[in-house]
């Protein structure tokens, strides 16, 4: 299995891939199945993830997942079955260890990603933590996250840019955070899906443009980030979350044929 400690270093490039959330056992088998068949394809380093819990739906009607117990035995699952790591989203305290015992990296969401008591937790447990950098705060900020994480030992952090606030409903992406971002000396990951979401634009479920995800991750890898964050799933308009953003497998097997040639090119 791949060392995720490894990974974003020396050149490393890697993407974490997958459903944005567990819509049931075969379905999660299946999804793992193509989207590792492709990152090998590629010769690519995987990192398959999904929720157990989408904690912050538009709506109290919104589909949330199967849960903490039911998505960590799925999860398991994927990681015993395909050989490959798997990260997934922590939202309380009491989350942190259970998820640990399975994850290789746990996720910050965003909007959590200043809760001081949870980053404090999740950095005691020994595993790579991803944080995504709040749509409301600036690149530089994240240093504080990190500074608040390493006094807690000294985990292994990667940041994830996902857009900022751009008035309502809309986020713009600005590519200076990839730099700005890596002067943590963490590694830096752009996320090419929830970037192009319009929050909560339908009133009840959040928008996107998904067609503009191929543009944004080619620019993220053309600004030196070092791995991509995607959500694939097999049919994204029928989709139970983030259903305007999710990316089909052939628009992800493009993905990662067009950044590799785009990360060979700045080589030469």
């Amino acid at each position: 299995m791949t060392d995720v400690t490894q990974l974003g270093k020396n050149g490393k490039f890697f993407v974490i891939a997958g459903p944005c959330v567990i819509e049931g056992t075969d379905f999660l088998l299946k999804a793992a199945q193509t989207i590792k068949g492709i990152a090998d394809e590629f010769g690519v380093s995987l990192v398959f993830k999904s929720s157990y819990d989408k904690a912050n739906r538009t709506s109290v009607k919104g589909f949330r997942g199967p849960g903490l117990k039911k998505g960590l035995a799925d999860l398991a699952l994927i990681k015993k079955k395909f050989n490959i790591p798997v990260l997934t989203d922590i939202h309380e305290i009491d989350e942190v260890k259970p998820a640990s015992k399975v994850a290789d990296v746990l996720q910050i969401p965003a909007f959590l990603s200043r809760q001081t008591s949870l980053l404090l937790e999740a950095a005691k447990h020994g595993k790579v933590v991803n944080v995504k950098k709040a749509q409301f705060m600036a690149p530089w900020e994240m240093a504080n996250v990190v500074d608040k994480m390493k006094s807690a030992g000294r985990p292994n952090i990667w940041l994830t840019e996902r857009g900022t606030v751009f008035g309502y409903n809309n986020l713009v992406v600005d590519f200076r955070g990839i730099p700005e971002m890596q002067k943590t000396g963490c590694p830096v990951i752009f996320d090419g899906t929830h970037s192009v979401q319009q929050p909560a634009a339908k009133g009840t479920s959040s928008g996107g443009t998904r067609e503009h995800v191929p543009v944004l991750t080619r620019a993220a890898v053309a600004a030196g980030v070092d791995g991509l964050f995607l959500e694939v799933h097999p049919d994204p308009p029928n989709a139970k979350s983030d259903a305007a953003t999710q990316i089909t497998f052939e628009t992800f097997r493009q993905i990662l044929k067009d950044s590799l040639a785009i990360r060979k090119a700045l080589k030469k």
